[in-house]
């Protein structure tokens, strides 16, 4: 299995396989069995590490009737074509929903630096999709950190700092730079190049496939690493 690290380690293995991601992007949740069986067959010579995309910046406007409709299309589409992959649709008429996901990515990153990130990004999951709860409130959010395990002050202090929502402002461009503009994605970058993974959500074979496909030819040409993309991307 690959190894998670953190984005900004200094030393960075030469094989890096990133997974550009919103917490509240309805394809993330619905590539999410399909995305741990892939990690669960990678090479432990491949870093995994998350990028928060952030779909939608802050607001507290409520979420356009258009756009809570289209919405719900996309869950009930992502129901048709992705095997075992539900919503909770009382959310809808639970909560006031707001166009504004920001929030859960900081999450995300306030929960990295307790080394829970890939916990905190199923809570959100549970918390939006199967709980019908807002992950847009700071409240949800601190539940979903209690409900991890997380030490909730600091957690709540970090979702706030100046410095986290920084952290998520370099993310955002990171993604840019490797041409990720929809969530998921994935980018193997490897050798000097940058190399999208097609997403499927069905059978995660045929992204491991490719991703050691592209390994294994990479092997033989032994190009050495541009130390400036690195550093670009770290």
């Amino acid at each position: 299995m690959g190894k998670i690290i953190q984005s900004g380690n200094p030393s960075f293995p030469i094989i890096r396989l990133y997974y550009i991601h919103d917490p509240m992007c309805s394809w993330c949740y619905a590539f999410s069995r399909s995305w741990a069986a892939l990690q669960a067959e990678l090479s432990e010579d491949i870093a995994i590490i998350y990028l928060a995309g952030g779909l939608a910046p802050d607001t507290t406007e409520p979420m356009s009737l258009s756009m809570r409709h289209t919405i719900q299309q996309i869950w009930q589409r992502i129901e048709q074509t992705v095997p075992g992959v539900t919503f909770n649709y009382d959310f809808w008429s639970r909560n006031t929903p707001i166009r504004s996901t920001y929030p859960a990515c900081r999450a995300v990153l306030a929960a990295r630096k307790q080394h829970a990130e890939p916990e905190m990004v199923r809570a959100i999951h549970r918390a939006y999709y199967q709980k019908a709860l807002n992950p847009s409130l700071p409240e949800t959010l601190q539940g979903c950190a209690q409900e991890i395990g997380l030490d909730v002050a600091v957690f709540s202090r970090d979702l706030i700092s100046p410095e986290l929502d920084d952290g998520l402002q370099h993310e955002i461009r990171q993604s840019q730079q490797l041409g990720a503009y929809a969530y998921p994605s994935l980018r193997l970058v490897h050798n000097n190049a940058i190399f999208p993974i097609p997403i499927d959500y069905l059978n995660y074979r045929t992204m491991r496939d490719e991703i050691n496909r592209i390994i294994r030819e990479a092997a033989l040409t032994k190009s050495a690493p541009d130390q400036g993309l690195f550093n670009k991307l770290a």
